[in-house]
Protein backbone atom coordinates (compact mmCIF):
# COMPACT_ATOMS: atom_id res chain seq x y z
CA UNK A 1 0.00 0.00 0.00
CA UNK A 2 1.72 3.49 -0.89
CA UNK A 3 2.25 5.51 2.27
CA UNK A 4 -0.05 7.99 1.48
CA UNK A 5 -3.15 5.35 1.76
CA UNK A 6 -2.09 4.20 5.54
CA UNK A 7 -3.22 7.38 7.21
CA UNK A 8 -6.16 7.31 5.05
CA UNK A 9 -7.23 3.68 5.97
CA UNK A 10 -6.46 4.09 9.50
CA UNK A 11 -8.10 7.37 9.62
CA UNK A 12 -11.58 5.46 11.83
CA UNK A 13 -9.10 4.16 14.67
CA UNK A 14 -6.34 6.64 14.39
CA UNK A 15 -8.18 10.31 13.60
CA UNK A 16 -4.85 11.69 14.48
CA UNK A 17 -2.20 10.02 12.14
CA UNK A 18 -0.66 12.02 9.75
CA UNK A 19 1.52 11.14 7.13
CA UNK A 20 5.00 11.91 8.52
CA UNK A 21 4.04 9.73 11.59
CA UNK A 22 2.79 7.01 9.87
CA UNK A 23 5.82 6.77 8.20
CA UNK A 24 8.21 7.32 11.28
CA UNK A 25 6.31 4.21 12.84
CA UNK A 26 6.90 2.00 9.33
CA UNK A 27 10.77 3.22 9.85
CA UNK A 28 10.99 2.45 13.20
CA UNK A 29 9.45 -1.12 12.48
CA UNK A 30 12.08 -1.22 9.38
CA UNK A 31 9.16 -2.19 7.03
CA UNK A 32 9.36 1.55 5.11
CA UNK A 33 10.25 0.23 2.05
CA UNK A 34 10.25 -3.08 0.03
CA UNK A 35 13.13 -5.72 0.55
CA UNK A 36 15.87 -6.10 -1.36
CA UNK A 37 15.57 -8.86 -3.76
CA UNK A 38 18.58 -10.53 -5.69
CA UNK A 39 18.70 -10.13 -9.52
CA UNK A 40 15.75 -7.64 -9.23
CA UNK A 41 18.01 -4.56 -10.21
CA UNK A 42 20.24 -4.66 -13.36
CA UNK A 43 23.90 -4.70 -12.62
CA UNK A 44 25.80 -1.26 -12.82
CA UNK A 45 28.52 -1.83 -15.62
CA UNK A 46 31.04 0.98 -15.95
CA UNK A 47 30.99 2.90 -19.59
CA UNK A 48 33.03 1.79 -22.35
CA UNK A 49 37.07 3.48 -21.38
CA UNK A 50 37.27 5.36 -25.12
CA UNK A 51 40.77 7.50 -26.30
CA UNK A 52 40.06 11.50 -25.62
CA UNK A 53 38.60 12.72 -28.45
CA UNK A 54 36.04 10.82 -28.92
CA UNK A 55 32.87 12.66 -28.96
CA UNK A 56 28.67 11.56 -28.29
CA UNK A 57 26.72 14.07 -30.20
CA UNK A 58 22.74 14.17 -29.82
CA UNK A 59 20.53 16.68 -31.14
CA UNK A 60 17.44 17.97 -29.20
CA UNK A 61 14.22 19.76 -30.14
CA UNK A 62 13.93 22.64 -27.42
CA UNK A 63 11.18 25.00 -27.21
CA UNK A 64 10.89 28.51 -26.38
CA UNK A 65 9.44 32.04 -26.54
CA UNK A 66 10.56 32.39 -30.17
CA UNK A 67 9.56 29.01 -31.31
CA UNK A 68 11.18 25.67 -31.74
CA UNK A 69 15.02 25.21 -31.51
CA UNK A 70 17.31 22.29 -31.96
CA UNK A 71 20.00 21.66 -29.64
CA UNK A 72 23.46 20.08 -31.35
CA UNK A 73 25.72 18.91 -28.00
CA UNK A 74 28.63 17.52 -28.50
CA UNK A 75 30.93 15.64 -25.79
CA UNK A 76 34.17 14.04 -25.29
CA UNK A 77 33.44 10.99 -22.99
CA UNK A 78 36.75 10.77 -21.59
CA UNK A 79 37.74 14.51 -20.90
CA UNK A 80 33.73 15.34 -20.38
CA UNK A 81 34.56 18.76 -22.55
CA UNK A 82 31.27 20.05 -23.65
CA UNK A 83 30.19 22.04 -26.93
CA UNK A 84 26.65 23.37 -27.64
CA UNK A 85 24.63 25.44 -29.93
CA UNK A 86 21.27 26.48 -31.15
CA UNK A 87 20.03 26.31 -34.56
CA UNK A 88 17.03 27.02 -36.29
CA UNK A 89 16.82 23.82 -38.28
CA UNK A 90 18.49 20.76 -38.06
CA UNK A 91 19.39 19.88 -41.83
CA UNK A 92 22.64 18.52 -43.36
CA UNK A 93 24.27 22.24 -43.11
CA UNK A 94 23.71 22.99 -39.41
CA UNK A 95 25.09 19.57 -38.77
CA UNK A 96 28.11 20.29 -40.91
CA UNK A 97 28.92 24.05 -39.38
CA UNK A 98 28.02 22.25 -36.10
CA UNK A 99 30.81 19.68 -36.62
CA UNK A 100 33.47 22.27 -37.41
CA UNK A 101 32.46 24.79 -34.71
CA UNK A 102 33.30 21.81 -32.33
CA UNK A 103 36.68 20.85 -34.61
CA UNK A 104 37.57 24.65 -33.98
CA UNK A 105 36.50 24.82 -30.17
CA UNK A 106 38.13 21.84 -29.05
CA UNK A 107 41.40 22.95 -26.62
CA UNK A 108 43.23 19.86 -27.28
CA UNK A 109 44.29 17.96 -30.61
CA UNK A 110 44.24 14.66 -31.65
CA UNK A 111 47.75 12.48 -32.12
CA UNK A 112 46.50 10.54 -35.28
Amino acid sequence: MPLDDGPYAFQATLPNLTRSSHHRCLKRHGISCLPEIAGDKPTKQPFKRYPIGYFHIDIAEVRTDEGKLHLFVAVDRTSKFAFAQLHPAANVQAAADFLKAVIEAVPYRSIR
